[in-house]
């Protein structure tokens, strides 16, 4: 651990999280080298530099997208954003968990909205140092969640690298009753009408939650896939809590995140991929800390892969430290690039 972060985490969460951002924005961060021929993959068309990337929920109005690149990230996801700015919900409404290396969240998509987080994008963009998503979601206030996401849609299309439905977070009342065969399919006509107006074509991905009921998993994939999604996002936040949390904070409302979603989330990722036959890209979210973690997503099915809440405990350094651990896993198991390990844990999965 640094001793940057080391200082970070003796203030509260949402003052620890204003300053790594003020630092960040100063673009003055020290470039981390991360340059493997293995690491490098085209998907979506689009060319990943290495596969490591960031969660939506740390740069959420895209403040301190150049800083982040410094870091190592291959890709970066900004937002998540709604069309209106908010406040999100009441304080507290994040928590440490210490002992677990996690996080509860009980944020509720605070954002200053799409106009300020569009300005800020395009301006990143001038100069673009790597992939760059877009993560959407809807005002608490609107029970329109169709019209929400189509109209972020259509105003960052012509921006961002890739967008991202997220139908998936906990802490939005009513928005995860959008995650069923009807309401996916609803929102992704919606969105690729609206990036159709637009002039872009950012791929468009869905951000799945780990609490989907087993039986209802399939059901809502297969209407995403029917529906032209380009991928989806595996997984959110978990309102579980598995009974090996220590902290006192466990029982604190909200998504909780790290390592004690690891299983939760890598087991979904399996069956997504098993369900769509590894014909549809993948990234793995949710307890990734290592570049072990990683090299076990990208094994089970996924493309690229996510980190966030590890960066809370464990510091920028992760970045690289994944992704030089990555490659190096890859290179001594055999694999020339990481396109190559995708997957290969299923048995059914055979690349042609």
């Amino acid at each position: 651990m640094s001793i940057f972060t080391t200082i970070l985490r003796q203030f509260p969460p949402h003052t620890a999280h204003r300053i790594a951002l003020g630092v960040l924005k100063t673009g003055f961060m020290p470039k981390a080298r991360i340059d493997h021929q293995v690491l490098k993959s085209k998907i979506w068309g689009l060319d990943f530099r290495n596969p490591v990337g960031l969660s939506a929920g740390f740069d959420k109005d895209a403040e301190a997208i150049g800083g982040l690149f410094s870091l190592g990230f291959g890709f970066v996801e900004t937002g998540t954003v709604t069309p209106l700015p908010q406040s999100g919900n009441p304080r507290p409404n994040l928590f440490r968990l210490k002992e677990d290396k996690a996080l509860i969240n009980w944020l509720g998509f605070p954002s200053r909205g799409l106009v300020l987080f569009s300005r800020k994008l395009e301006t990143a963009l001038a100069d673009p140092e790597g992939i760059v998503g877009a993560n959407v979601g809807i005002n608490t206030a609107n029970p329109d969640a169709v019209g929400d996401i189509a109209l972020c849609a259509e105003k960052l299309a012509p921006l961002a690298d890739y967008l991202v439905i997220n139908v998936s977070c906990p802490n939005t009342p009513g928005l995860m009753e959008w995650q069923t065969p009807d309401g996916i399919s609803r929102i992704l006509a919606a969105t690729q009408s609206a990036v159709k107006r637009s002039g872009g074509n950012p791929p468009v991905l869905v951000k799945l939650s780990p609490d989907i009921e087993g039986g209802k998993v399939e059901a809502v994939v297969k209407a995403s896939v029917e529906s032209g999604v380009a991928g989806f996002i595996i997984s959110n936040t978990t309102l579980t809590r598995p009974p090996t949390l220590l902290s006192d904070n466990k029982n604190e409302q909200g998504g909780l995140s790290g390592p004690p979603i690891a299983t939760l989330a890598t087991d979904l990722l399996k069956r997504i991929f098993k369900m769509t036959k590894g014909q549809v890209p993948l990234i793995a979210s949710g307890g990734i800390s290592s570049a072990e973690d990683a090299y076990e997503r990208i094994r089970s099915g996924a493309s690229l892969v996510q980190i966030y809440t590890a960066l809370i405990y464990q510091g920028p350094g992760l970045v690289a430290e994944i992704a030089h651990g990555l490659a190096g896993l890859l290179k001594k198991d055999g694999f020339s690039s990481i396109t190559e390990a995708v997957g290969v844990d299923h048995a059914f999965f055979k690349r042609g």
